[in-house]
């Protein structure tokens, strides 16, 4: 599976971003779409994922405030962030992993390049 992010790029505190992840290669059905993101000298922290199902589930740092969906007919994930603060600015990366979901990194099948993402006040 090959995932290409987009939608990056500079934002306002308070303003909404949409993120998108598109795949190529497989179908996305059996695969679990995973947001994680990563600041300067942290660790890649899990944000989002959404599985075949349609189970969402979000981490504690945008929990309220953003929305996952997917369109397998056209292999796509989008992540929409809502009242967006300054530590959200972080490098975005979406990954894919077979059947079942997890919050770690180390256990994902596939990755994306990462985009970034920059919150100003």
């Amino acid at each position: 599976v090959h995932l290409v992010e987009s939608g990056g790029g500079l934002v306002q505190a308070g303003g909404s971003l949409n993120l998108s992840c598109e795949a190529s290669g497989r179908a996305l059905e059996t695969y679990v779409i995973h947001w994680f993101r990563q600041a300067p000298g942290g660790e890649r922290e899990f944000v989002a994922l959404i599985t075949g199902f349609l189970a969402e589930y979000y981490g504690n740092s945008v929990k309220g405030r953003s929305t996952i969906y997917r369109d397998n007919a056209k292999n796509i994930v989008i992540l929409q962030i809502d009242k967006m603060v300054r530590s959200d600015t972080a490098l975005y990366f979406c990954a894919a992993k077979e059947r079942d979901p997890s919050v770690k990194p180390e256990l994902q099948d596939f990755w994306g390049q990462g985009m970034q993402v920059t919150v100003s006040e």
